[in-house]
């Protein structure tokens, strides 16, 4: 059975996905392309979040984060995690590519779960937040598919280097190599304007990896430039530590988990 049969099944009265195709559900043609789905039992869904992980795109897999889609289908929103393709098969912006063509697929299915698409936000943590806020703010990436940057109701960020320059750092350079021609085409920071999709930008004070003022320069660049922009730093919250808090059990650290959910209910 095809995943556009089962997903039309599902839609059609398979009740709360009972054909519903929920892992290794393909959203491109290549291997590496595909997406897990996690949804809300009740079928009731608050808002559609795509997650695009971090692991300075040269690593990371979607079944790493089955938890976090728990976690958050468990408190009403459908969760979409895709997989992309990653350093060394691909270099910058294959990656932030595979992020549109995800996003693109989720639009045109999200009905089939009980999602509306104008209730679409991508979220991502470290190199996950630096591609989520690039698909917000370079118009280039959905319009390949026929969509404006207006399709994403917000963008939440977890600990993303906005402000990086990838060309003068080792761990990066190579990554981003082909972006020499246009510099700026690969930092968030450059490329902020007046109609971007709102965004909550998380970061915490003991991160070593991103620090926070990543966050805060992008949020008074978006907030300057006309758009709506907030950085919230948690005191003693490390790079890592600011996506836990979003897991049972560790999300005393640091209220992540109440701001985001308060962010997605405040966008009507």
């Amino acid at each position: 059975m095809s995943t556009e049969t089962s997903l039309r099944e599902a839609a059609a009265g398979g009740g709360e996905g009972a054909n519903l195709p929920r892992r290794h559900v393909p959203y491109g043609p290549l291997p590496r392309q595909k997406l897990d789905i996690y949804l809300p039992r009740d079928g009731k869904v608050k808002a559609t979040i795509v997650y695009f992980y971090g692991g300075g795109w040269i690593s990371g897999a979607r079944w790493y984060y089955r938890l976090f889609g728990r976690a958050m289908a468990a408190r009403g929103y459908a969760v979409v995690v895709p997989d992309y393709h990653l350093y060394p098969h691909v270099r910058f912006p294959a990656f932030n590519e595979d992020a549109a063509l995800a996003f693109k697929w989720v639009h045109d299915q999200v009905t089939r779960w009980g999602g509306q698409p104008s209730r679409l936000f991508v979220m991502g943590h470290s190199a996950g937040a630096h591609i989520a806020a690039m698909l917000a703010l370079d118009p280039g990436y959905l319009a390949t598919h026929g969509l404006s940057r207006r399709a994403i109701k917000g963008v939440i960020g977890l600990a993303g280097p906005y402000t990086l320059d990838p060309l003068k750092w080792t761990g990066t350079r190579d990554v981003f190599a082909p972006a020499a021609a246009a510099p700026g085409s690969a930092r968030p920071i450059k490329l902020v304007c007046a109609d971007a999709p709102a965004m909550l930008l998380l970061h915490g004070t003991r991160d070593r990896i991103a620090g926070a003022h990543a966050s805060e320069h992008l949020a008074a660049a978006l907030v300057k430039a006309g758009s709506v922009a907030r950085a919230i730093i948690y005191p003693g919250i490390g790079h890592f530590m600011i996506f836990l808090c979003f897991l049972p059990g560790l999300r005393w650290r640091a209220p992540a988990l109440k701001d985001t959910e308060e962010f997605i209910a405040g966008l009507r």
